[in-house]
This record gives C-alpha cells, sequence and structure tokens, in this order.
C-alpha cells in the first residue's frame, strides 16, 4: 500500500512499485485517514508511507497502525527539509522499520537508484514480522539472559555500538540510558540512506544527554561524545586513536560496515574496547564483534526478546562473539558499570 498525498509522486511511486516483480501494488491513497480505514479490509504486506500528509500525519499514522494493526511501514521521506526528517526519525521510534529518499522525477538524476533502493526496501521489510508496538519501558530479563555478573579484564577505553533496522529507537534507548558525562567516547555506525545521516544524528542529538554528530577523519575522539559514521562511508579507529573515515569497498553489501568498525576497536584497543551489537538484518557486525570478544574485550548482544530484527546480533551469538545478551532497556545500565560508573 503506497500513502501519499500528492498525485504526481502517488503516481510515480505506483509506477515504480509496479515495475518491480517482487512487489504487487494493492491500494495508493492520498491520506492517512484513508490508509487506516482501508487497512483492515486489504491487509497490505508493507506500507509505503509519507510524512507530510493533510490532516494525520505519517508519525501519526504509524503510530496508529503500529497500536491497531501491525504492518512493516517503509518511511518516504525528504532528505533535506528539516521538519520531514525530525517526523522521520520520530516515526521509525514509532515503528516504522526504515527511511528512504522521495524519488521527485522520472527526469531527475539518480532515479534508477532511488526507485531501486524503494523497491528493495519494500521487498525486505514486507519479510520482518512486527508486533504491536512494545512500551519503551523496563522490562523483566527473559530467563536465556545470563545473570552472572561480568566486569572487564581492564578498564574499557572506548565504546562501539552498531544497528540496522530498528536500530534507531534501539540507539536512542541504549544511549538515552548514559549520562552527559559518561568517560568513554562512542563510536557509531547505523545502517541507513547516505541522505540521512546528518538529519539522524541531529535528531539522536536532541534525544540523549551525549553529544552526537557525524565523525570527522582525524578526530581525536572525547569521551562523553557520539561520533556517528557518515552517510556511504566506513568509520574506522586508526591505530593513532585518531578516527578514520574510508571510502573503501562495502563489506557484505553495507557502508559503513559494523565489522569494519569492531575490526579496527580489536585491533587498536585489543581487551580495551567495548562492543554492543543491536537489532538488524543480515549479520554485519557478527565477525567484527566477535574478533573484539577473542582481543579480550567486552561485547554485548541485544537479546531476541527485544530485537526488531534478530538477525545480526544472533550471528554474533552463534559464532561466539557475545560475552552477554540482554533485553534493550538493561543494555544501557550495563554499559554505565562497565564503564566505571553506577546508574
Amino acid at each position: 500500500m503506497i500513502v501519499e498525498d500528492s498525485l504526481v509522486v502517488r503516481r510515480l511511486l505506483a509506477h515504480i512499485v509496479s515495475s518491480d516483480p517482487r512487489l504487487t501494488l494493492v491500494a495508493a491513497v492520498a491520506s492517512a485517514e484513508e490508509a487506516l480505514r482501508e487497512l483492515p479490509r486489504i491487509r497490505p504486506e508493507v506500507i509505503s508511507m509519507d510524512i507530510r500528509l493533510p490532516g494525520m500525519d505519517g508519525l501519526e499514522a504509524t503510530r496508529r497502525i503500529m497500536a491497531e494493526q501491525p504492518t512493516p511501514i517503509v518511511v518516504i521521506a525528504d532528505s533535506v527539509e528539516d521538519s520531514s526528517l525530525r517526523i522521520s526519525m520520530n516515526a521509525l521510534r514509532a515503528g516504522a522499520l526504515s527511511v528512504v529518499e522521495k524519488p521527485v522525477g522520472m527526469e531527475t538524476g539518480g532515479h534508477e537508484r532511488i526507485a531501486g533502493t524503494i523497491c528493495t526496501q519494500l521487498y525486505i521489510m514486507s519479510q520482518v514480522p512486527v508486533i504491536r508496538r512494545r512500551s519503551m519501558g523496563p522490562v523483566r530479563p527473559p530467563q536465556a539472559v545470563r545473570p552472572e555478573p561480568l566486569t572487564a579484564p581492564q578498564p574499557p577505553a572506548l565504546l562501539a555500538i552498531a544497528a540496522s533496522t530498528g536500530g534507531p529507537p534501539a540507539l536512542a534507548q541504549v544511549l538515552g540510558a548514559l549520562p552527559a558525562d559518561f568517560p568513554l567516547p562512542v563510536l557509531l555506525v547505523q545502517h541507513m540512506g547516505s541522505a540521512f545521516m546528518e538529519g539522524f544524528a541531529a535528531w539522536l542529538d536532541g534525544l540523549v544527554p551525549l553529544a552526537v554528530g557525524i565523525a570527522q577523519e582525524g578526530e581525536a575522539p572525547r569521551p562523553g561524545r557520539v561520533y556517528v559514521a557518515p552517510g556511504d562511508r566506513h568509520l574506522l579507529l586508526g591505530s593513532g586513536g585518531l578516527l578514520r573515515i574510508s571510502g573503501e569497498r562495502p563489506l557484505s553489501s553495507q557502508r559503513p560496515a559494523a565489522t569494519l568498525l569492531f575490526r579496527s576497536v580489536a585491533e587498536v584497543l585489543g581487551p580495551q574496547g567495548l562492543g554492543v551489537l543491536l537489532t538488524g538484518m543480515g549479520e554485519d557486525g557478527a565477525v567484527g564483534l566477535t574478533e573484539m570478544r577473542r582481543a579480550g574485550a567486552l561485547t554485548i548482544t541485544e537479546h531476541e526478546s527485544t530485537a526488531v530484527v534478530y538477525g545480526m546480533p544472533a550471528a554474533a551469538v552463534r559464532m561466539g562473539g557475545s560475552s552477554l545478551s540482554l533485553p534493550l532497556p538493561l543494555i544501557g545500565p550495563r554499559l554505565v558499570q562497565f564503564a566505571g560508573r553506577r546508574p
């Protein structure tokens, strides 16, 4: 189902979707209200959601859909307008699975790339099982979580954290539990279209106590700051402890790649690294997190009970890369403990 108020863009999206053999268009509607009325009858497997809609906007529509009839939602957003970016990020927090750039016309440069990204995202997200939006409050740790305490062999010097599908709200929750004077720098990889990375970093900066910004080549990472991998570039920790931004080829179709970040931390810091791998499709990060653990670092994976997609964390667990598996609300407080502070 396409939800888009602009007739021109709605027709363009309908053409894009109908041209992809993996997808079947079942409805194209002009408002959130119409989408909510049609949803019980049509029962689409995935929704393409505009954000700036007349009446109810895409954020409120996402909240309603995830509460009443959970369906995978891909946000189609303007990548350069600040208000749209903020609403888009909040829609991800409300339960949308990903955000992609809105096409602006057949004659525009990059149209085929954007069209391909939209269709691929719609197809992939249609396979994700979703449930009614969970409360973001504390949860009891399930039986599968290891209860025994762990201590770092050496005081950690840096936190590396990565996520993919479902990552923005997960990252907001984990980083939101860290105090402004958290004693470690934080390096972050989130799989997201490059057009949205600066908006994502700005959105996260407004939500969490730590200062958040896009990482820059040659920066010396400072405690209490979060350095986000730039769009379509790898983020690495260099041998001198400075940040490196790399344009080397994608790893397993990902750039930035979580495995390359974790691997660089393992090589530079060894047992003084601290690694976290959250929700996401595929296996990116699993190999790198395993290398961190083998180097003596403490590593945490998000537990299956809270992960939107238990792909990346599950792969790390299978490979022996997880020191500890925790539900999302327990990860932040444990990081504070590992870093030498008490919540």
